[in-house]
């Protein structure tokens, strides 16, 4: 382990002797040797305003930000060598008010957001998840999907599928789930659903049906994967309907969604929402939440081993079920991003996971203990 405390929020790039050779010397056991790397509120050699770094910074695995997370550790260009950010709190110490500021997504910032349940608390008060997801060969989506729903807490979960995978489903799919086979997904805006999740694994075979659901629907809406895929050439639809939809795309599905070139992350999530009534949870490495009249929210935890299929079906079941418990889409989509993040991370330290080994089912069998550290 090494702890790099180098320079601090005045080092900026270029690096010079002898702090170039003892940077460049930690990324050597970083590299070589497989040494993990605390950077102390900044990596050495990176500009803490501008995130703009020297060829030879310091790789950080984590970044331990002092009072606040400085501007520059959220740009695009220091993402990969600031790693995972952990705020550690400090009264004394507060961020500069800036014009367009943005915040992070950290245990001390969404503890009040989670509410202990009362004693009297019954199912009916945590709500009625509807999820629409899996299709020939995709219905592994399905399952992860719901089970997500079932981990954050939802009081019921139903999964509606058609009649060619109703069988499969039906047995795959966790008891505590109701699975419903239906004719057609014109149906579906008839069922008292408070809250949907729709995409994972759906395929496109109903597109027609599926955006006009999604158009019609009342009850709000979390759209991933192939929901996101059939939007991409009706976004007119976001414009004509009022009703609350948080929509989460991985850097491919928002190119599809919302070409944008020239501009950062943070940029075409705050053009997204300006153009679009609607929330939006951009998946990343540094997954951004946004949405108008908002601060963008930067997550802070996960680490490389989420990069595998099956993250997201799992992500769109949590934020579905926190929505369903009555949080605004915003803060329930960055509760759901960093307790995602957070699960991964206890698979992996606290368990016998790697990042190369880390699968989604590790992801929901720990969600429990990052609902834990926001208690």
């Amino acid at each position: 382990i090494i702890l790099d405390g180098l320079l601090g929020v005045g080092g900026a790039p270029p690096l010079r002797e002898p702090i170039l050779a003892a940077c460049r010397e930690i990324n050597r056991l970083r590299r070589e040797e497989a040494a993990f790397v605390f950077a102390a509120d900044v990596p050495s050699g990176i500009n803490s305003d501008s995130g703009e770094p020297d060829a030879d910074c310091v790789r950080a695995d984590v970044t331990a930000a002092i009072g606040f997370v400085k501007q520059g550790l959220l740009s695009d260009r220091a993402t990969d060598l600031v790693g995972r950010i952990e705020l550690i709190p400090l009264k004394e110490l507060r961020p500069p008010q800036l014009e367009n500021s943005s915040i992070t997504a950290d245990r001390a910032a969404l503890r009040a957001l989670l509410p202990r349940r009362n004693f009297l608390s019954h199912k009916n008060q945590f709500g009625r998840v509807g999820i629409v997801a899996g299709s020939k060969g995709l219905t592994g989506a399905a399952v992860l999907c719901s089970l997500g729903a079932l981990r954050a807490g939802a009081g019921l979960v139903e999964l509606f599928v058609t009649n060619d995978v109703y069988p499969i489903l039906a047995a795959a799919a966790a008891p505590e789930v109701m699975v419903k086979p239906i004719d057609s997904y014109r149906s579906l805006v008839q069922e008292p659903i408070d809250v949907w999740g729709v995409g994972p694994g759906l395929g496109r075979e109903h597109s027609a049906e599926i955006i006009r659901f999604i158009e019609s629907t009342a009850a709000p809406i979390v759209l991933d994967a192939d929901a996101l895929n059939m939007l991409a050439g009706e976004m007119r639809v976001l414009q004509r309907s009022s009703a609350p939809r948080l929509l989460t795309p991985h850097p491919g599905e928002m190119k599809r969604i919302f070409p944008a070139e020239g501009m950062s992350r943070s940029e075409t999530a705050a053009a997204f929402t300006a153009k679009y009534s609607a929330t939006l949870l951009l998946k990343g490495s540094r997954t951004i939440v946004a949405e108008a009249g908002k601060p963008i929210s930067y997550n802070t935890s996960g680490n490389p081993g989420m990069s595998t299929g099956g993250m997201g079906d799992v992500l769109t079941g949590v934020c579905a079920a926190l929505i369903a418990q009555k949080p605004s889409l915003y803060d329930a989509a960055r509760l759901a991003a960093w307790l995602c993040g957070r699960a991964a991370e206890i698979a992996i330290f606290a368990g016998d996971a790697s990042e190369e080994s880390l699968l989604p089912t590790d992801v929901l069998a720990n969600l429990g203990l990052a609902f834990r550290e926001l208690r």
